[in-house]
């Protein structure tokens, strides 16, 4: 019975340390994922976020902000509980006695809180959990800045485009400003910046996949919104300039599509069924940019070329947003000036915009060459 504890022992200290190995220090392929670390997060996240759609929108965003900080605890937790009681088999299996006691030993040798006594096979056991203990704490160490300092430019990004776009950000408001300002190489280093952006974003999802769940600190400002928003400007500015005429648009488009697909496949979710550009908003806008620039191409050859470039990445991100409980953002403000015209939505600072996190919130919790028109 002891031989067999211990090679219980033996095999759940090498499963825990696989785990931990591939969730906080391998970089990940999109293809490996450690499947304790995903099916722990799937298993708090279905009742958590059950529970988010019975709140009011503002209480559900901070309910929701909970959840990535304190799943990076729970995995930490489940880790270090699986080692103890991986080395207490193993000492048991040496020693014989109580389990309980063992467990106990092996607890209080994980926090070198114990002094060790007995046999030399049980001197050995206590200093591999000992310097196991430390690499863990050593790794998680290192971990939290890395991903902390990754979700602090996460959102430095997402609050510039909201004094740009507004919050939440509307491709129409950044294609409006553009056009009646003439501001297309503005709007190319734009292009290239959010380029490097989302390839940061996906390298940094993959890699740390609970920072998806990381929630921003106003309900109506989300990376999945911001990262759509940008290609939204990216698939129009692609669709209505020709194709091989926008090379950074292109790039920013194919990088945002790119990143989309992959965290789409990284969280294991279903593509989603969206149309959020209708008819109407294409002629709007269509007729807004299109007065601004000489040769744009024609109306219905943009709307078919558009509507291509949607179906590649709308449905991953509408799976996404289902998958998180997160909002994306429309293609048109709802915000209208007195004549009709479009209007920024302004990014609220305190309880009179409600755009705080604990606010009322507008969402809700649902299941290259330059760019000068002829360059």
């Amino acid at each position: 019975m002891r031989v067999v504890a211990g090679i219980g022992g033996a095999t759940l200290i090498a499963l825990m340390l696989a785990e931990f190995f591939v969730t906080f220090m391998l970089p990940r392929r999109v293809k490996r994922d450690p499947r304790i670390a995903r099916g722990l997060l799937k298993l708090l996240w279905w009742p958590w976020r059950a529970l988010a759609r019975r709140l009011e929108p503002s209480s559900a965003d901070t309910w929701l902000g909970f959840f990535g900080p304190l799943a990076l605890l729970v995995e930490l937790v489940v880790w270090t509980l699986g080692l103890i009681a991986g080395f207490a088999l193993l000492e048991w299996s040496a020693v014989g006695g109580s389990f309980g006691h063992r467990i106990l030993f092996s607890s209080g040798l994980f926090v070198s809180a114990e002094g060790v006594s007995g046999s030399t096979l049980v001197h050995v056991i206590a200093l591999w959990e000992a310097a196991t203990a430390l690499g863990v704490l050593f790794i998680v160490i290192g971990y939290m800045p890395a991903v902390y300092g990754a979700f602090s430019r996460r959102e430095t990004a997402v609050s510039q485009l909201a004094t740009r776009a507004g919050s939440p950000p509307a491709a129409g408001v950044l294609l409006q400003r553009v056009a009646s300002q003439e501001r297309w190489r503005e709007l190319e280093r734009d292009l290239r910046a959010w380029e490097e952006w989302a390839a940061e974003l996906m390298e940094t999802h993959l890699s740390y996949p609970l920072l998806g769940f990381y929630r921003s600190q106003h309900v109506n400002q989300n990376w999945l919104a911001a990262l759509t928003a940008m290609v939204d400007v990216a698939a129009f500015v692609g669709a209505i300039k020709g194709e091989g005429k926008s090379e950074a648009a292109e790039i920013t488009f194919d990088i945002g599509r790119h990143a989309l697909s992959d965290l789409a496949h990284q969280y294991q979710v279903d593509p989603g069924r969206v149309d959020r550009l209708s008819g109407s908003e294409f002629d709007e806008l269509y007729g807004l940019i299109a007065a601004a620039m000489t040769h744009p191409v024609e109306r219905e050859e943009t709307r078919r070329r558009l509507d291509e470039l949607r179906q590649v990445y709308e449905p991953n991100a509408q799976g996404l947003a289902d998958f998180l409980a997160l909002d994306l953002p429309p293609w048109l403000p709802s915000e209208r000036g007195p004549d009709g015209s479009m209007r920024k939505p302004r990014v609220g600072v305190g309880s009179d915009r409600g755009d705080l996190v604990g606010q009322p919130a507008r969402g809700q919790v649902r299941e290259g060459d330059g760019f000068e028109d002829g360059a």
